[in-house]
């Protein structure tokens, strides 16, 4: 074991395939290992050593485990991996994995996820959660619609104006329901009500989120985002200094144009959609309803904001807008430096241009 200087991971829910190499980054040993004796197998490697894994659903309380017992536990994006798998997409198994997992991480230029702490997993498990309730919730609705269109019942598109309107449809005694058809849509109709309750609990808890941690306070000063896209920001991220510059962070949220660029010609596609697509579409939610009311402010974003949607649509002005918070929120959170909207940055001629991150 004293040979070994990195180890590749290949996680799974029972058995654990592990390979190890030495500085020459010749093979030492590789073998498959019981959950339960994985941390075990560890706890002979010496101090500092790394062990390298893909992301996944368990990655994160690996690494931190093995950061506990003084290794260098790094976690690595799974499409970054998968090229230096040797024996290609034809030759995947989990000790090839491995192989590739340990010849990924010895890479100078490789990409490292930053590994999230409890309380990181413990708040994104409620944004997780509150996005189940909602498409459940929506199931719900439309299986509502359905069931009454069987009997004629036809209602307006609103969901507000289908929850005012079914306890009197459940009571109308002139359509074509009979006992049991009403029985089963007030079932559906308190299956409804209970989700709406779950709902608001888990907006509950992100709320107390913004209200107790700074951090998120300080996001939500920024034109489009709300309490729940700062706390999921804050959540997912926590330390933003791993990314180099602002423009970095917002290629990694997938805001930025696809390149099929050659020979020193530029084209530019749509946006990558690369990273994290919960908070990706909270950005971009949260930067449309900032958009559609950029002509109501009066402050530098918001004026170029309102040209841009002027000039080149509402759904370009969206994703621009986007792509600025996350560069914005970037400095804020990296420099120190408390969110002014009336912030206009200067290039180094001298030009003032539309406004960026302070």
């Amino acid at each position: 074991m004293s040979d070994i200087t990195r180890v590749g991971v290949d996680l799974a829910k029972r058995v654990i395939q592990v390979l190890a190499v030495n500085a020459a980054g010749q093979r030492v040993t590789g073998r498959a290992l019981a959950r339960d004796k994985f941390l075990a197998w560890c706890a002979q490697l010496p101090g500092g050593w790394m062990v390298a894994m893909e992301a996944s659903g368990s990655a994160h309380h690996w690494a931190r485990r093995l950061l506990a017992m003084g290794l260098d536990a790094r976690i690595m994006a799974a499409h970054l991996v998968a090229p230096y798998r040797m024996q290609g997409k034809s030759g995947k198994n989990d000790a090839n994995d491995a192989a590739a997992i340990c010849e990924a991480a010895c890479r100078p230029q490789m990409h490292f996820v930053s590994v999230k702490s409890v309380e990181q997993q413990s708040m994104l498990s409620i944004h997780r959660l509150r996005e189940g309730f909602k498409e459940d919730r929506t199931a719900c609705i439309n299986r509502i619609r359905g069931l009454l269109s069987e009997f004629g019942i036809v209602m307006a598109q609103q969901v507000k104006a289908l929850r005012e309107a079914l306890p009197d449809a459940l009571e109308d005694a002139n359509n074509e329901m009979n006992g049991l058809a009403r029985l089963g849509l007030q079932r559906a109709w308190q299956q409804w009500q209970e989700l709406d309750a779950h709902l608001a609990w888990a907006d509950e808890r992100i709320a107390a989120h913004a209200k107790d941690h700074v951090a998120v306070r300080q996001a939500q000063q920024l034109q489009g985002v709300g309490p729940v896209t700062a706390s999921a920001l804050v959540a997912t991220v926590g330390d933003f200094k791993p990314f180099k510059n602002g423009s970095q962070f917002g290629a990694w949220l997938g805001l930025t144009p696809r390149q099929n660029s050659s020979g020193g010609k530029n084209n530019l596609g749509s946006i990558t959609k690369r990273g994290d697509t919960y908070l990706r579409t909270l950005l971009i939610q949260g930067a449309k309803s900032a958009v559609l009311s950029a002509h109501k402010r009066d402050d530098p974003i918001s004026k170029w904001v309102y040209q841009l949607r002027e000039k080149s649509g509402w759904q370009k002005a969206t994703v621009a807008l986007a792509n600025k918070n996350a560069r914005i929120l970037w400095a804020v959170f990296v420099r120190g430096k408390p969110f002014d909207a009336q912030h206009v940055s200067v290039k180094p001629g001298g030009v003032a241009t539309a406004p960026l991150p302070a």
